[in-house]
């Protein structure tokens, strides 16, 4: 049995914990607010981590931890985990680091194939410093010498954070950017394979995405008929692109097919939801 903790405990975690089949004897999550502290489940060990300081519970928690998974954003100064509790993982029992990542590193490629081979494009100063934070794992692990799974995720749904469910809300724009696609995956199998690298100590980047990727409008369209619902007209990018974030024009800027081979051949992932059709029609049938 092993004592995980997860720093940044969020949709991820919370699913590969949720069904209790996880083989962890203790489970540890950080929030940065106490109102997010607050919705952790109840099986959880709740502590605040704001990024700035690490309080003595915490690190004592650290120091007892076998298995971390990561996923705190990285700031200017780097990873925030790393900074306030390095020395305490370096002296503790830590024997596996699972990093949670994104597949937007691998910035523009006109919509090519990428793989884990292809170097990253980050074209933003939030992906240089997931980059520069991919890299502080791994050389915390060389020097710790234990395996560090960096799991770059795409676009992620599933339960309550689909298409189905912006449909439902009135929420849903299909946005229309010619040529543009973007992969997915379903929280579930983002467990899956959580559970596979742990199990095989897995050392390196993974891609952790689905088989298809797909114009933005095409899950959208596809919830819709699910839902019997009509299909939302489709919004010119130019048009929505006047109300978006920096960080939502970075995330569109980026036109790009990820390849998931290493994933299956040397994970062995079997993927319960190979595209979002699967994915969105168990959503449907289960009422998420």
């Amino acid at each position: 049995m092993t004592t995980l903790a997860a720093l940044g405990f969020g949709y991820c975690a919370r699913h590969l914990v949720a069904d209790g089949t996880a083989p962890f004897s203790r489970i540890v999550g950080t929030a940065r607010t106490p109102e997010r502290l607050a919705a952790l489940p109840a099986e959880v060990a709740p502590f605040l981590f704001d990024g700035e300081s690490l309080s003595d519970g915490l690190a004592a928690a650290l120091a007892g931890t076998e298995l971390i998974i990561a996923s705190a954003p990285p700031d200017a100064r780097g990873d925030p985990i790393l900074r306030c509790a390095g020395k305490v993982l370096e002296a503790g029992r830590l024997g596996q680091v699972v990093y949670l990542t994104t597949l937007g590193v691998y910035g523009d490629h006109g919509g090519g194939w990428v793989d884990e081979t292809t170097p990253p494009r980050a074209g933003s100063p939030r992906l240089e410093r997931r980059l520069a934070a991919e890299q502080e794992w791994f050389a915390f692990g060389q020097k710790r010498g234990i395996p560090v799974s960096v799991l770059r995720l795409a676009g992620i749904y599933g339960p309550g954070r689909n298409a189905l469910e912006q449909l439902r809300a009135g929420a849903a724009r299909r946005i229309d950017k010619p040529g543009q696609v973007f992969n997915r995956i379903h929280v579930a199998d983002i467990a899956r394979t959580i559970r596979a690298v742990v199990a095989r100590r897995f050392d390196g980047i993974l891609n952790v995405t689905d088989d298809l990727p797909a114009p933005p409008g095409d899950p959208i369209a596809h919830a819709a008929a699910l839902l019997g619902l009509p299909v939302p007209p489709a919004i010119p990018f130019d048009d929505a692109a006047r109300d978006m974030s920096p960080m939502a024009l970075t995330f569109w800027a980026a036109n790009k097919r990820v390849a998931n081979h290493r994933l299956k051949a040397e994970l062995g992932v079997s993927l319960a939801y190979p595209t979002y059709r699967e994915g969105l029609a168990a959503l449907h049938d289960s009422g998420g």
